[in-house]
């Protein structure tokens, strides 16, 4: 059984706001001293989803862990993350031409790498990305291969070709089935990721990582990156925040209370 985790790098979600900038021009975020990025947490959890497929197969039954992901060459971190926590093997397509893809445009090379692959039986990816929450990609890959799509995941068992998936949903849970091959993206409630051990990490920095070009792919270079897109940014900004601090001024609590109760009412607080 081959399984294709699909991951992104993310900024850290957990740096202080007052790091993070934004390029208005470029509509870009801005990389600054102490913001590293890391791996977005849903496709850690995907991982995570693999490895107990695989730690639940017969034992005489091979599955074998390929992550996937776009981006530059800061990408490589997670991508040795992703080999360090148990995946087999590691693609990146950090060409210039897949820079600034939307979803649509993510999807399709995704698409195109996981034909490459050959015969990939299941496809995880997270349930969105924890950097634009916009949750499509997952969904729009298993349209452009034409195979079933089930989404938040929080147990995947994958029995005699058919994947059995218990899913989220807003007032309890649900279990649904499909033939492989099938893509399906992972909640949070898959649980705990594992923790990569010393010895897993130091084998994973030694271990290869394959590099793919449009032409790895069989992409043309107007079906990739920006020209592929179909989304159009308008704005990309971060939302100002003013405040300001009015002291209530009286003749004794009394007044104070009745110029406060004022202020609230004009300001339709109350």
């Amino acid at each position: 059984m081959h399984i294709a985790v699909c991951i992104k790098q993310i900024p850290d979600p957990e740096i202080a706001p007052s790091l993070f900038r934004v390029d208005e021009e470029t509509k870009q975020v801005i990389t600054v001293p102490g913001m590293s990025p890391v791996i977005s947490p849903f496709d850690e959890q995907a991982i995570e989803a693999a490895l107990k497929i695989r730690d639940a197969a017969e034992e005489n039954a091979e599955v074998r862990i390929t992550a996937l992901t776009i981006g530059d060459e800061s990408a490589r971190g997670i991508v040795k993350h992703a080999l360090a926590l148990g995946a087999d093997d590691a693609v990146m397509m950090s060409d210039p031409a897949f820079a600034d893809s939307d979803s649509f445009a993510t999807a399709f090379a995704l698409s195109k790498a996981i034909a490459r692959l050959g015969a990939v039986d299941l496809v995880l990816a997270g349930r969105q990305a924890a950097d634009l929450d916009a949750g499509v990609v997952g969904p729009g890959l298993a349209e452009l291969m034409g195979v079933p799509a089930i989404t938040f995941a929080r147990k995947i068992e994958v029995v005699d070709g058919t994947v059995r998936v218990v899913r989220v949903l807003g007032d309890g849970s649900e279990t649904v089935e499909a033939p492989l091959p099938a893509v399906v993206t992972v909640a949070h409630e898959m649980g705990n990721v594992r923790n990569a051990s010393l010895r897993e990490t130091m084998r994973a920095a030694k271990k290869p990582v394959e590099a793919w070009a449009p032409a790895d792919i069989n992409a043309e270079a107007g079906e990739i990156g920006a020209n592929g897109a179909r989304r159009n940014v308008e704005r990309l900004y971060v939302p100002a925040k003013d405040s300001t601090c009015e002291f209530i001024d009286g003749d004794g609590p009394e007044a104070i209370a009745g110029a406060l109760a004022r202020r609230l009412v004009e300001e339709k607080i109350v």
